[in-house]
């Protein structure tokens, strides 16, 4: 599945995923490939993303902390979406 994260500032993250985790409102739920189309607001907390080919650009980077084959990625709040096998979240 594809993960797009959008900040105020930019486009911090699009890459093919395997699993995304978030903080949702109603408390942290995951979604895997081919999951169930989805809108959800999101808490404060972090976001955790594992696949196998990931990159995110250079000039994003330290935005992430990479602990084993997982990147994470603290917010304040946000939006996201999946449909049609997409995710887009806009972050905070």
């Amino acid at each position: 599945m594809f993960l797009e994260i959008v900040t105020p500032e930019a486009i911090i993250f699009q890459s093919e995923v395997s699993t995304v985790a978030v903080p949702g409102i109603n408390g942290a739920f995951q979604m895997l490939d081919n999951h169930a189309p989805i809108v959800s607001l999101l808490n404060s907390g972090i976001i955790r993303v594992k696949g196998d080919a990931i990159s995110i650009a250079k000039e994003y980077s330290e935005k992430f902390i990479k602990e084993g084959d997982e990147y994470q990625l603290s917010i304040n709040s946000g939006t996201i979406e999946m449909n049609a096998n997409k995710i887009i979240i806009l972050a905070d």
